[in-house]
């Protein structure tokens, strides 16, 4: 199947480089997770000058938790610090929050956080869905359980019990900081998305770099496995 001039709906992000970002600068990890806080915002706000219906975020993965204590407490920290300050413009500029992962695991306060942005945000038109305590093998793992319980086993039946179920079909993967691998991100959505890996660091991503990588995807020809 060939499109031209095609439109990305659903735009992921793998969101890599907060940690050599602030390294280069001699900087704590921290200060690369706040910077990329800045860039996730920036993004957002753009949002209204793009074909994105839904951009995910890889947020926390649930292998992240190995990483030292005080960096998940300081990532911990941010997310509380950036749901509260950005809840009321998301509300304002009608984005809708969804949630990817064992996301209510997460300490009881983050959950409430989260369930209040949940309803509050409900209506929104544009949806910034975030994955939280994510890993896709676990995903998949979870959705063939559920699938089996109801009977046979399709991938149908399996995409109706993803995380994911509500939102539009994957267009587009984006890493950056120049890793070229998906790291348990999105595995069965990303079966037949376009892939675009970047040499930049993700607290150095702009709404720019975001515009041309959709310039790029509109010069893609799609063919779904076919010629």
């Amino acid at each position: 199947m060939t499109t031209e001039g095609q439109q990305a709906r659903h735009v992921a992000i793998i969101m890599d480089g907060n940690g050599r970002w602030a390294k280069r600068r001699h900087l704590p990890r921290v200060m690369g997770h706040r910077k990329g806080v800045e860039a996730v915002r920036e993004l957002v706000r753009s949002l209204k000058d793009t074909s994105i219906e839904c951009l995910t975020l890889y947020a926390f993965s649930s292998e992240n938790w190995k990483r030292p204590e005080e960096e998940v407490d300081d990532l911990m920290n941010l997310m509380r610090k950036f749901i509260k300050s950005d809840l009321p413009e998301f509300i304002a500029n009608d984005v809708k929050l969804h949630i990817l992962g064992d996301w209510r695991s997460l300490a009881s306060d983050i959950v409430d956080m989260l369930e209040d942005a949940l309803e509050r945000t409900s209506t929104g038109s544009r949806t910034l869905a975030v994955a939280l305590n994510y890993g896709a093998q676990a995903e998949i793992t979870q959705a063939a359980r559920k699938a089996a319980a109801e009977g046979e086993i399709t991938e149908e039946a399996i995409e109706r019990h993803l995380f994911s179920a509500p939102l539009p079909p994957l267009d587009l993967l984006i890493r950056t900081s120049g890793e070229v691998r998906l790291s348990n991100f999105l595995l069965w959505q990303a079966a037949y998305a376009e892939m675009l890996f970047l040499d930049v660091l993700w607290p150095d991503f702009t709404p720019d770099h975001l515009k041309r990588a959709l310039a790029d995807f509109a010069e893609r020809e799609r063919r779904f496995g076919g010629r």
